[in-house]
């Protein structure tokens, strides 16, 4: 193997190779690097456009396809075409309940708080595997378009998202072949793009006012010697373009007199209806009427009648700017400047909103869709010390985090995090009466834990004996400057508490660092595939021993061909369990929860009013 050096200030590698910035979008993605006149730029591969739709088809081989080609099946194969796969990164389906209607593919409810699965034929895939085939497709694209490897980027990600949504991006990264140098804020990334926060000596509040296809956020940021602090965030998870799009087709079907039999029976004309919308207000932008024929179908909207039916949504916006505003105890005079970020941002009417909110005109120079990728793309840049103008912080050379069942690293602090830093984590118990748990950290970039290095272990003593999933264990993480970590575990519930100092980085030489860092990448493949079918043996088996529990305590709620249907699928989930397949332990898993699901609820039911007729029921 060829030797590469390692930069230990920036954890990065240290050879003559393009770094990109990726910004993965809800709607859309891009790729972005530093040409040689050193000014950031997107790529365009062989004329694809800027642009790459976040949206995976898979054809009956489950291959994938990826961007524009996989739009088309939008309206053609929408159970098999996975579109804003962004929302669902580091979710659990309780998260995702109460929007499922907007999503034409499955996603599975194993009932727990695990991170959603998507089912596409036979195959089951996790956020993190479609984020990856995104991530791939861009970095194919970059590489075609540069004719140079690209195994290093910087992803960017809204300021709100947590630590997991952070970590299952990471991972997405690493699945498709790319070392993460950083995750970075969207709003910094579109600061850096305008050129904001590049001088230390600038001091700066600013509005990062972020409205894309699908998602509003808007974000308070403090600018202090290169640091960039997120004092708010607020927004809207479910609110964007599309609600744009929404207002109109809602418009038009009602001019139109088109019943909603019809569009039930043909959900293709419920698309290309939702396509018209999207080209009518692109149109708006530019001219006062926009008059279409669909059909038979007329698509008539002015400028006026388009502004009067998005104003509620936009004025959903102000509101999050105030509140925004309100959390970081800010007044408005305190903003030195506001910038665009999102494709919506370019609907005139929205511009005007946010000038009149905010009292001064915001910066809209860069092309909304493109400033967070080259914004990406500059702190690309900075960490691979291209910028002698600009100082590093200190960094973590290798990831901090603990061992989790089946002997999985569960990541607390991500390599190149800033030093000082503070993490955490909430954690339960995974049995009933557990009143000990044991903590073990681990440094280093692999999934397995055996492959890592041990740092210390301790025991949390004392946590009140209750039915596993009910403790709340939070475990933080605090590195200071010195590169001590002290590691906290608290049991919120009964306060119990226990701490433990390690010195990360002790008896690492520069050699190990390194070789750690490129067997990480060497084996990233298979790392998140073994990780993978860890997690669902684990859901498996947990799913089995509820199941069975189940049966135990309210068999004679259940009829005889319930009880011996619901065995059978039991035992076919612990063959599968045996044969050690992903997808055969996660099919067998959605079997079991969609037979037991009807009579389930049902038992529920019956548990209820009993305890509510004065008798105990074991629930």
């Amino acid at each position: 193997m060829a030797k590469i050096s390692i930069n230990l200030a920036t954890g990065s590698f240290q050879q003559e190779e393009i770094i990109v910035g990726i910004d993965l979008g809800t709607t859309n993605s891009l790729v972005a690097f530093i040409n040689p006149e050193k000014n950031a730029q997107i790529i365009n591969d062989t004329g694809k456009g800027l642009l790459v739709p976040s949206v995976v088809h898979f054809n009956t081989q489950g291959d994938a396809l990826v961007g524009n080609e996989a739009k088309e099946f939008l309206i053609t194969d929408p159970s098999n075409t996975i579109f804003s796969v962004k929302r669902l990164l580091g979710r659990s389906y309780k998260d995702l309940a109460a929007h499922q209607d907007i999503f034409s593919y499955k996603i599975i409810d194993d009932e727990n708080d695990s991170l959603v699965k998507i089912k596409v034929g036979d195959r089951f895939y996790t956020p993190i595997e479609l984020s990856a085939e995104i991530l791939k497709e861009l970095k194919g694209r970059a590489e075609h378009a540069l004719k140079t490897p690209v195994n290093r980027a910087v992803i960017t990600v809204p300021a709100y998202f947590n630590d997991s949504q952070r970590q299952a991006t990471r991972d997405a990264g690493k699945l498709a072949g790319l070392d993460v140098l950083r995750i970075v804020n969207e709003p910094t990334a579109a600061s850096l793009a305008y050129g904001i926060g590049l001088d230390p000596t600038q001091q700066k509040t600013i509005a990062v006012y972020d409205l894309g296809g699908g998602t509003f956020d808007v974000s308070i940021l403090s600018i202090q010697n290169g640091i960039f602090e997120v004092l708010s965030t607020n927004g809207n998870t479910f609110l964007g373009g599309d609600d744009f799009d929404r207002a109109i087709v809602h418009y038009w079907v009602e001019k139109n007199n088109i019943q909603k039999d019809q569009l039930d029976a043909d959900f293709g004309l419920m698309q290309s209806l939702r396509l018209k919308a999207e080209e009518a207000k692109k149109a708006l932008s530019t001219q006062n009427l926009f008059n279409e024929k669909l059909g038979e179908i007329w698509c008539t909207l002015d400028k006026q009648t388009f502004e009067n039916l998005i104003a509620p949504k936009v004025a959903e916006t102000i509101v999050s700017c105030k509140n925004a505003l309100s959390d970081a105890k800010l007044d408005i005079t305190a903003i030195d400047e506001v910038i665009m970020v999102g494709g919506s941002t370019r609907t005139p009417y929205v511009k005007q909103q946010v000038e009149a909110f905010f009292g001064s005109k915001p910066h809209d120079q860069i092309n909304p869709d493109e400033v967070v990728a080259l914004g990406a793309a500059i702190q690309a840049d900075i960490l691979a010390g291209n910028r002698s103008d600009i100082l590093l912080l200190d960094v973590t050379p290798l990831s901090l985090g603990i061992e989790t069942i089946g002997g999985l690293m569960d990541v607390i602090i991500p390599r190149n995090a800033k030093v000082p830093t503070k993490a955490g984590r909430q954690y339960t118990t995974s049995l009933d009466g557990q009143v000990n748990m044991k903590i073990s950290v681990f440094q280093g970039e692999r999934d397995l834990v055996a492959e890592n290095r041990k740092l210390a272990e301790f025991e949390l003593r004392g946590i009140p004996a209750m039915p596993a999933g009910l403790p709340k264990v939070d475990i933080n993480f605090l590195l200071n400057a010195d590169g001590i970590l002290t590691v906290q575990a608290i049991e919120l519930r009964s306060g119990v508490k226990q701490e433990i100092d390690v010195k990360p980085t002790y008896g690492l030489t520069d050699d190990t660092v390194e070789k750690m860092l490129i067997d990480s990448i060497t084996h990233a493949k298979s790392d998140v595939e073994q990780r993978m079918l860890i997690e669902a043996r684990s859901e498996g088996e947990q799913l089995v021993y509820t199941a069975e529990r189940f049966l135990t305590k309210h068999g004679e709620f259940l009829t005889m061909e319930e009880i011996t249907e619901t065995t059978q699928h039991i035992e076919a989930l612990k063959a599968a369990l045996a044969t050690a397949i992903k997808d055969d332990i996660l099919k067998k898993a959605d079997e079991l929860n969609e037979f037991t699901r009807p009579f389930a609820e049902r038992v529920m039911d019956v548990a209820v009013s009993s305890a509510m007729k004065g008798k105990s029921v074991d629930k």
